[in-house]
């Protein structure tokens, strides 16, 4: 049976969180999402069970998720539970109790499940790359550590350490001073080093943090001038001086601290500190997808190694009736002019390949609207439509290179003044659709591209040129349009 609604629901050591979204094709668009701060990790009881306190807040929180998920197939729905709730000895009494209130089965998951499942969904909200990324993710009971590469994680770990846990352990009322700080640093660090020479064996390019913890820090550091939205070493060590300085949390005066995130800062931070030191991290940029969102997508069953962002496009090549075989006929020229400019197979190269690929694939798909000024209204869509996959920086930058398909260039010269990359992608793109204009298959000439610093070449044999005045004219008029972006044109018959 499909489904076209789905909802996954994360029973996290520190907050609940509930998402739903709709499914077309083989994707999932964002319908709705809840967050409710439960602290059911700081519910355990030293003899390890949950406490009638934060079981009631934590029914409560479900009670209202339920209205939310009324009527909903319960094939449709997938309810996971953490940390917490694999450690407490009293788990199966309370989640007896908590499926009857929430009406829905509830599955623990191990440390490894629930590692692979944040990766789906961290992975989902990246852009494009194919290179090893680290992630980390800090939640309220465990810390979980994936390295992957595109679709697939390739190690999981589960650190029995969380922001809820270490500050009930290390700083009681929310008290911090350097010796309990050390302390909480060094017991993470003890627990990281376990993993970090399989970990360094595997490699990464990229670190991610994903989860409330990591968004955190990443929004106090930036909002007191220390990184550009990202979680830096400098950032961390000036905000452990200043919590230090504090003495108590609740008196930490700095911008972007949120109240609900106060009482288990100081854990978080300390762990943070620990995984920056151990695996010698300078910087980690921070993700949107987290465990909720790889729910969603294992409950869709998704094929793992395809990019989701292949699903999308496909998506819009059929919402939009994309003439298919012009796309090919201007897709095949253009990637063999970008090939030639740029031979050397790089992650640079590679991503800007696969969006040459993707702008290609959409690039008419303005069409639908008018065919008078198509490429704008192609740029339009790409820039405001819903994308699942695609960043807003990768949406614009798609619209961008779509855009400078045709027309007038002037309006590219600071969007090129800042990326050459895209300069060159819209040079191989505009050359391949002044040459397929006639929409038919024909008999190209031998062409080939070269560039001279800031000039693009175009070399192409004269007998051709001289019967086939219409693109002749065309390359003609690309020389002045060049000229307005600070790059030029040139053509060179042989």
């Amino acid at each position: 049976m499909e489904y076209t609604t789905l909802a996954a629901v994360d029973l996290g050591s520190n907050s609940f969180h509930m998402a739903v979204g709709r499914v077309v094709d083989d994707q999932i668009y964002p319908l709705d999402s809840l967050k409710e701060t439960v602290r059911l990790g700081a519910g355990l009881t030293s003899d390890k069970r949950l406490d009638a306190d934060a079981q009631d807040r934590a029914l409560a929180t479900l009670r209202r998720f339920r209205e939310r998920l009324a009527g909903m197939p319960k094939e449709s729905v997938r309810v996971v539970g953490t940390n917490t709730l694999r450690v407490a000895k009293n788990a199966r009494e309370f989640l007896a109790k908590a499926e009857s209130t929430l009406g829905f089965p509830i599955e623990i998951i191990s440390g490894r499940e629930e590692a692979r499942l944040i990766y789906m969904g961290v992975v989902h909200s990246l852009p494009l790359s194919s290179q090893n990324r680290l992630v980390v993710d800090i939640g309220g009971g465990s810390t979980e550590f994936i390295i992957g590469n595109k679709m697939k994680p390739r190690v999981m770990e589960s650190l029995y350490m969380g922001c809820v846990s270490y500050t009930r352990r290390f700083f009681p009322e929310g008290k911090v001073d350097k010796k309990s700080f050390k302390a909480a640093e060094l017991a993470a660090r003890e627990e990281v080093q376990a993993l970090v020479e399989r970990f360094e064996k595997e490699g990464w390019k990229e670190a991610v943090g994903s989860s409330g913890t990591a968004r955190a820090l990443a929004e106090v550091i930036t909002l007191n001038g220390r990184s550009n939205d990202t979680i830096t070493a400098g950032g961390l060590a000036w905000l452990r001086e200043e919590l230090i300085e504090s003495g108590d949390v609740r008196k930490l005066a700095i911008a972007g601290l949120r109240d609900e995130r106060i009482p288990v800062f100081p854990g978080g931070l300390a762990i943070m500190s620990a995984v920056f030191s151990e695996l010698s991290l300078k910087e980690m940029i921070v993700a949107e997808g987290a465990l909720r969102q790889g729910v969603l997508w294992d409950l869709l069953g998704r094929v793992h190694h395809r990019d989701i962002r292949e699903v999308t496009i496909e998506q819009f090549v059929r919402r939009y009736h994309v003439d298919a075989v012009q796309a090919t006929r201007v897709g095949s020229l253009a990637r063999a002019l970008y090939r030639q400019l740029e031979p050397e197979r790089t992650e640079r190269t590679f991503v800007a390949e696969s969006f040459l690929a993707w702008g290609v694939q959409l690039h008419e798909i303005g069409l639908s609207i008018s065919q008078g000024g198509y490429h704008k209204h192609s740029a339009y869509i790409l820039a405001n439509a819903d994308m699942p996959g695609f960043s807003r920086q990768e949406q614009a930058w798609l619209a961008n290179l779509v855009l400078a398909q045709r027309g007038k260039l002037a309006k590219m010269r600071e969007a090129f003044a800042v990326d050459a990359d895209l300069a060159t992608l819209s040079f191989c793109l505009r050359v391949a659709v002044i040459l397929h204009r006639a929409r038919r298959t024909l008999r190209l000439p031998k062409i080939s591209a070269s560039r001279r610093g800031k000039t693009f070449i175009l070399h192409v044999e004269a007998k051709w040129l001289e019967a086939h005045t219409l693109a002749a004219h065309a390359f003609e008029a690309e020389r002045d349009e060049w000229d307005s972006t600070g790059f030029a044109f040139e053509v060179e018959e042989k």
